[in-house]
């Protein structure tokens, strides 16, 4: 067998394309890689992991095959004729001022901005909205390659103390380090070893955040447990840091703590997977205080909006699947004594407060609809949008009179406006200068049919004129987990997808949130296939219905995502022509073993928790089911290697399933990422370059020549 540190790169040509007599790239041979004799047995079951030593990201084997991997790759992706004009394109486009909401700590209005191409967004900040701006903190000095980014901010009530995260290529775990914001020097020592944490002020005094203890082994795939919720006073060690909640005597994957705008009370969340919660609270009038039980249990979830004395407004999906807003004595705050404020619709509500108002965001049909009520939940009046499409950011301090929220839609760039509180008005203050015109293209929302006959809403968009041909080179994007919603949005990578002819599809599956906590459970543990299946149905809708057919249409997901792409196309390898399954969890019977994994259980199950549940596990797990000798659609996984929420073993397994199995000739390639994680803090030429070979792939290999008009 050939040693994988011995393979030289090898892309032979051949002509493939009658109609338009071009040479297409074909890849001889793939770097070979080591299997091994490892097997597990599950409930009498042998289970054969024959690339289970691709799991040790720190070996030098490993670091060898993604070098060779990448090296055959970029080779042939660096082939592709029209890569190098996409990439200009999409920088052209991307070269555009952007900028955020601003949100007023203390004396200073602060924003992010990016003038166009800058890698990492700048948090600028002025004396009152009329005053000079000024750049604060540029998370672009913050390393020589900009993959050191800015994971978060929270100041303290009256704005003199910063406290900001920051993560080093893409890792969750983060530093974090407080600033004077009057002459920006730096306050104490760096806080480390933070992850899955928010940060919040007990006045000037000190802040909670939470972390894990720092794993033996490898920092980026060792199992991450018992969460603990820590107090740092400022100019103190941090390890006389006080642990406030959890560890070996309160065990929970995930906490959290928050302080009240007044400041009087700490609430504490705490979880053992991402549904389902417990609340306390701790009256921080004397630190003696005990923590006191709200709601128990993981049934449900609890998370207080806000207090008016003891009056504590808390939202719930507490007997309410689509969410409602209660209130309960914090005197006597247990479950049984909610009472509602906003009680639950037909539609999921979130809801936020400004200005002494609460503003209740609700999705109907995944559109964004706002209500503004007093504290009772009297209604005051639905707020007017610009459009029909995704509006957030009501958010702002109880004394503020005016609001700054985002508005997009898929042809509507994310603009700014400002909302008068008290008179429910809203002007246009900021909007992007985009070379593109939304009167060239449109949008519809469909429903169609799954499998066991729920109607599915799906976003379609393309460039008016396009004709229904069944020819068009369509993207199907989808998510379909964690009661994660997919809202209308506009993005300007999709542009040049678009401009070219191309069609794009987003699909609500269910296991999302756009219907509430039971269209998400409809797509959990032993109902997961239903979201396989509402994604069939929307790829077999489109060809159906003349948008595109299967030699045209590329899936694409990432994490949750990347497993709903791999068990598509491992289920239906003949319904697509391109598979993009970025970040994936493809290894179902394991996930569980990594990181934070075990805390996706609630939407999974574990091999480990019946039979029955490993059965289906292993009938749906994307590196379980690669069949010898199937053609399967052309492929560019996608993974990085300080990916330590999906741990890239999952992708390099099921990439190495893919190379070793597969009988067509259509391209199976991994793209590993160097010094990224996850995806968030990303730089812009990471995220561009990405991008380009994932649009120059697509068309390639649909045999699709963009850019015709300029031909």
């Amino acid at each position: 067998m050939k040693k994988i540190w011995a393979f030289p790169l090898a892309l032979a040509i051949f002509a493939c394309n009658s109609e338009e007599k071009k040479e297409k790239m074909e890849i001889n041979s793939y770097p070979e890689t080591v299997k091994v004799d490892t097997v597990d047995t599950y409930f009498g079951t042998e289970v054969p992991d024959p690339y289970r030593w691709l799991e040790d990201d720190r070996s030098e084997q490993t670091a060898e095959w993604v070098e060779a991997q990448n090296e055959v790759t970029f080779g042939y992706l660096n082939n592709i004729p029209f890569r190098d004009k996409i990439e200009k394109r999409l920088t052209e486009l991307w070269n555009y001022a952007k900028e955020g909401s601003p949100r007023k700590h203390g004396d200073y209005y602060y924003t992010y901005k990016n003038d166009g191409l800058q890698n990492q967004w700048v948090m600028y900040r002025k004396k009152g909205l009329d005053g000079e701006e000024e750049v604060f903190l540029d998370p672009n000095t913050f390393s020589d390659d900009a993959t050191t980014s800015l994971a978060g901010t929270s100041f303290t009530k009256d704005g003199s103390l910063l406290a900001y995260s920051i993560s080093e290529g893409g890792s969750d775990w983060r530093k974090v380090i407080v600033m004077d914001t009057e002459d920006k020097s730096i306050v104490e020592d760096t806080i480390r070893n933070v992850k899955f944490s928010g940060i919040s002020w007990k006045g000037n005094e000190g802040f909670f955040y939470s972390s894990y203890d720092k794993p033996e082994g490898s920092e980026l795939s060792a199992k991450t447990q018992e969460h603990k919720l820590f107090y740092h006073k400022l100019n103190t060690p941090q390890s006389e840091d006080e642990l406030i909640f959890g560890g070996s005597e309160t065990p929970r994957r995930y906490i959290g703590g928050y302080v009240s705008d007044d400041e009087r009370f700490l609430f504490i969340s705490a979880s053992v997977s991402t549904s389902g919660n417990e609340l306390y609270v701790k009256d921080l009038s004397d630190w003696n205080n005990p923590i006191v039980p709200i709601a128990t249990g993981f049934d449900s979830e609890h998370g207080v909006l806000d207090n008016d004395g003891d009056r504590l407004l808390i939202e719930t999906n507490l007997d309410a699947p689509n969410r409602r807003l209660v209130e309960v004595d914090v005197n006597n705050p247990s479950t049984e004594n909610y009472k509602d404020v906003i009680p639950e619709t037909e539609n999921v509500l979130n809801v936020s407060t400004a200005g002494g108002y609460i503003f209740a965001n609700y999705m109907v049909d995944v559109k964004t609809e706002v209500h503004q009520f007093d504290y009772e939940g009297n209604k005051v009046r639905q707020v007017e949008l610009p459009g029909i499409g995704t509006a957030g950011g009501f958010g702002a301090e109880k004394e503020d009179e005016k609001l700054y929220y985002s508005f997009t839609s898929f042809t509507y760039p994310s603009a700014i406006f400002e909302y008068d509180i008290e008179k429910g008005t809203s002007e246009l203050y900021w909007k992007p200068e985009i070379d593109f015109n939304p009167e060239d293209y449109e949008t519809e929302q469909v429903f169609y049919e799954s499998k066991d006959g729920t109607k599915i809403p799906m976003f379609i968009t393309y460039k008016k004129g396009t004709e229904l041909n069944g020819k068009n080179p369509t993207e199907l994007y989808a998510y379909g987990g964690f009661n994660v919603s997919l809202r209308p949005s506009f993005s300007i990578a999709r542009l040049v997808w678009l401009e070219n002819g191309g069609i794009y599809a987003q699909p609500n599956l269910r296991g999302g949130g756009e219907y509430g906590e039971e269209w998400h459970k409809a797509g959990t543990k032993m109902q997961k296939q239903n979201v396989f299946d509402d994604f069939i149905a929307a790829a077999e809708y489109l060809i159906a219905e003349g948008y595109t057919d299967s030699d045209h249409l590329a899936i694409s997901g990432g994490s949750n995502g990347g497993l709903l792409v791999g068990a598509t196309m491992t289920q239906r390898p003949e319904l697509m022509k391109v598979a993009f399954p970025a970040v994936g969890v493809m290894d179902m019977l394991r996930y569980h073993t990594f990181t934070a994994g075990a805390g996706w259980a609630y939407d999974y199950g574990t091999s480990e928790d019946s039979k029955e549940m490993f059965e289906y596990l292993k009938g749906y797990s994307p590196v379980h089911n690669v069949k010898e000798g199937v053609k399967y659609p052309a492929t560019m996984v996608t993974t990085a290697d300080h990916d330590d929420r999906v741990v890239p073993a999952h992708s390099f397994k099921f990439a190495a399933e893919l190379q070793e199995k597969h009988a067509g000739d259509s391209p199976v390639l991994i793209r590993i990422e160097t010094n990224a994680g996850h995806g968030a803090g990303k730089p812009t030429d990471k995220i561009i370059d990405g991008i380009a070979d994932k649009y120059s792939f697509a068309w390639y290999n649909m045999g699709v020549q963009p850019f015709r008009e300029e031909m």
